[in-house]
């Protein structure tokens, strides 16, 4: 069953049918082709069947309403754009309607072919009327060519090694694709209302008398399960609070003196007094009693609390205690419990969104946090992000310190240590101008553009300047936005396009766009069937397919060499740059001094405690981000950064290791010019062949993150007994002895660059043998079975039909892919 279905049963109050419906695999492509006698199998109730049976005839007749209009519309703008579509509300919400309602366009003919059903009926979506709306297609065939696998599947009932291996290969065509958008920006910059415009849910994120908490995560996705609005709400292990207690009382009772400004005692203070009020002033010895817990009892049993509400102003109200701190204490907040000390993520589920159906919006604090988990789950989040958003208010967006300062702590994150593909800057608030009460509306709307004109060319020169980020980001993959939600919203000076809401909103839906995915799946499906049908009907051509074997087997070692020769002289090369980068050590070590020599500084002691007590990282109230391990590390990571980021581009197209993987070919396309006895097994084998190279593509991008952040997690372990022992410091010349302490330690233990250096070598070179592994055993087991099978391949049902029809649109696929890459 698939999410249109799941949809239409809570839509029509039917939502305890909803299993009955996924155990019977009805979906999209055969919903409406159910006659009385299956309606009255599934449905075993005369109630909940009659409702379904007048929804379905009036979805039916909605369906034939909106091809009309499909059709109508395909002749005026064959390639509206989205943010034509956008710009009126209107006529957005009703184009996603149809996507939602136009699972099949069709007449009622069963199939003739072995994979007919009793129970349902499968439809040949060749048989169908097309669409042909850009966007509005590819949702249809996805369904009917996953309906065709799910047949094919159940079909497979022999137990060999031939149905094993194709009911294993399509199962394995289930994929869930999700792009992850940081959003980072501090208090007040707009964050809240940028998301709330773009999703249209006005009141969803709460801003204005409540300030963001920086420690918690929120997911903002769309509810595929459900049409009420969600939030899931996960803790921090009660263990862990535990443990922040007992590290809040220690620093508490030795230092009772403390400034109440200092960065520590301001932190302790605001989580303590969220969660307990003036309580935890008066003892620490029952602070993870039962009554400070009874709302969330959730966090005591190690669960995550669910919200549901029927609207986005309902379920942020009941979110602002899990997320936000009150910023002014007034009446009626005496008293009020704030549980986001507690709180690790919130994910945050919108019914019937379009954009969000494979994208996931993370507003994000801009550092880390002192709870390992916390702090944990922030670096996987924002080093899976393909699109980073730094917002900041446009009046000093290119001088702002705060908006610059996150991006260049995350850039090392999100660049070579991450999958970052697009940086956009955004700069919000653009509509509000001084002195404008006596302008005119078009002396405001010409200042307003002149204005964002300007705030881009300063921001971009801005950028050319850090070279810290320019280590890993190209200019291509740089923008900036000048945005304003409340024009958007209201329209009064400018037009929708010109506050580029709908902009961001077009690069949402491209992000959304299922398209890879559909050509992913019909792919692989096309390669399945193809192998089912070759194999059935191969009764000669055995020494033939021997032939073929011998051939694939020479060009696989051949292409193996070619990756392992790229591969290795990758790793040398990099084995060459981390000697220099031990030699240049030096200079982190230069480095390190110069935040030392901080000492004269009034406020630099108690600084320096927060650094060491946080493991060398801390981000003070001034916005400043520390990280010892991150300088220690420069000499290392500053020898390789051209060459990472050369050699693992985060835009998986180009190719890992110049390309080599992608080039990878068992040149089956010229075999079967000469092998048409088995054409259709060659077909398999070059499906397999793209599935295999895009499969490893992505790992290498995963494990490209952990072989480049390795250098400075191996930094921080060989500094960890440092930190300890700093922390231990008090008394008369405290600073000095730590400072001492820490200078010592590095001096000593020089040997820890040549540990990073060699840890990264391992993790490159394990990398290299997975790499070709995968490729020989996948490859190796396709052949075999595919060619040498012949034995098994009786048993194999007729899915001549079916792989007419998927070929069908495997061609299309394939030439509306390369259209969109010529037009790039």
């Amino acid at each position: 069953m698939d999410d249109f279905v799941r949809t239409k049963l809570l839509e029509w109050g039917l939502s305890e049918w909803v299993e009955k419906f996924k155990d019977q695999e009805i979906d999209a492509g055969i919903i409406c082709e159910l006659d009385d006698r299956e309606i009255e199998n599934l449905i075993t109730k005369a109630g909940p069947r009659m409702r379904f049976k007048k929804n379905l005839k009036l979805l039916k007749e909605k369906q034939n309403t909106n091809q009309e209009t499909v059709n109508s519309f395909q002749h005026e703008k064959e390639h509206e754009e989205a943010a034509d579509v956008i710009q009126c509300e209107q006529e957005h919400e009703e184009a996603a309607d149809v996507v939602q309602v136009l699972p099949s366009t069709s007449d009622t003919g069963k199939r003739k072919s072995d994979l007919q059903s009793d129970t349902i009926r499968l439809q040949s979506p060749a048989k169908r009327q097309r669409l042909s709306m850009p966007g509005f297609e590819e949702p249809v065939i996805l369904s009917d060519v996953k309906s065709i696998m799910t047949f094919v599947h159940a079909r497979l009932n022999k137990q060999d090694k031939l149905s094993d291996f194709l009911k294993k290969k399509i199962s394995d065509l289930e994929t869930d694709k999700r792009e992850l958008v940081g959003v980072f920006g501090k208090t007040g910059a707009g964050k809240s209302s940028l998301i709330n415009a773009i999703i249209k849910e006005k009141n969803l994120l709460p801003s204005g008398s409540v300030s963001a908490c920086t420690s918690v995560m929120i997911k903002v996705e769309a509810n595929r399960g459900s049409l009420k609005y969600e939030a899931e709400i996960e803790f921090i292990a009660k263990e862990e609070w535990k443990e922040e207690l007992w590290s809040f009382r220690q620093f508490l009772d030795n230092n009772k003196n403390q400034k109440k400004e200092d960065d520590d005692y301001h932190d302790a203070v605001e989580k303590l007094s969220a969660l307990y009020g003036e309580d935890w002033e008066k003892s620490f010895e029952n602070l993870m009693d039962r009554k400070y817990f009874k709302e969330i009892p959730e966090f005591l049993q190690s669960r995550r609390k669910i919200l549901r509400c029927e609207s986005a102003n309902e379920l942020s109200a009941k979110c602002v205690k899990y997320t936000r701190s009150e910023s002014k204490q007034g009446e009626g907040n005496e008293g009020k419990k704030w549980f986001w000390p507690l709180v690790k993520c919130v994910t945050v589920r919108v019914p019937n969104n379009p954009f969000l159906q494979h994208v996931t919006l993370v507003d994000l604090p801009g550092n880390g946090d002192c709870n390992k988990s916390r702090d944990q789950m922030w670096k996987g989040i924002v080093g899976d992000c393909s699109t980073v958003w730094i917002v900041t208010e446009i009046n000093r967006a290119a001088s702002e310190k705060a908006a610059w300062g996150i991006l260049e702590s995350v850039s090392s994150l999100i660049g070579n240590g991450g999958e970052c593909q697009q940086i956009h800057f955004i700069c919000t608030k653009s509509d509000l101008l001084d002195d404008s009460d006596d302008l005119s509306s078009a002396d405001i709307h010409d200042r307003i553009v002149k204005r964002n004109i300007q705030a881009k060319d300063g921001v971009k020169k801005e950028f050319n300047k850090r070279t810290k980020i320019k280590k890993h980001f190209t200019d291509d993959s740089f923008e900036v936005f000048t945005v304003s939600s409340k024009e958007f919203l209201k329209g009064k000076h400018l037009s929708p396009e010109e506050t580029e809401i709908p902009k961001l909103k077009g690069f949402l839906q491209d992000l959304n766009d299922c398209h890879s995915e559909t050509v992913n799946y019909v792919s692989g499906a096309y390669g399945i069937l193809s192998l089912i049908e070759g194999a059935r009907c191969r009764k000669e051509g055995v020494g033939k397919a021997d032939d073929v074997c011998k051939v694939l087997e020479k060009n696989m070692t051949e292409q193996l060499d070619q990756v392992k020769k790229a591969v290795d002289e990758a790793i040398k090369d990099f084995e060459h740059c981390l000697t220099e980068g031990v030699k240049n050590s030096k200079t982190s070590e230069e480095k390190l001094k110069s935040f030392l020599d901080r000492d004269k500084q009034p406020s630099f002691f108690k600084t320096l405690q927060a650094v060491v007590r946080k493991d060398g990282i801390h981000k003070t109230k001034k916005g400043e981000h520390i990280n010892l391990n991150t300088v220690l590390a420069s000499c290392l990571t500053d020898s390789i950064d051209e060459k990472f980021r050369k050699t693992f581009p985060n835009d998986v197209k180009g190719g890992s290791f110049n390309g080599v993987i992608s080039r990878f070919s068992l040149d089956t396309n010229s075999l079967i010019q000469k092998y048409q006895d088995v054409k259709l097994q060659l077909i398999f084998l070059q499906t397999e062949e793209d599935k295999i190279k895009a499969k490893l593509n992505k790992m290498i991008l995963k494990e490209k993150k952990i072989i480049y952040n390795s250098l400075t997690e191996t930094t921080e372990k060989n500094m960890k007994k440092c930190y300890e022992d700093a922390q231990k410091i008090s008394g008369d010349d405290a600073l000095k002895k730590m400072r001492k302490t820490i200078e010592t330690h590095v001096s000593l233990n020089r040997n820890m660059y040549e540990d990073a250096k060699k840890t990264m070598m391992k993790k490159m070179n394990e990398l290299m043998m997975i790499i070709c592994k995968e490729l020989k055993e996948t490859m190796d087991h396709s052949i075999k079975l595919s060619l040498k099978a012949s034995a098994l391949s009786e048993s194999l049902p007729d899915v001549s039909e079916h792989l007419e029809t998927v070929q069908q649109h495997y061609n299309e696929s394939k030439g509306s892919q390369e259209g969109e890459m010529t037009s790039q």
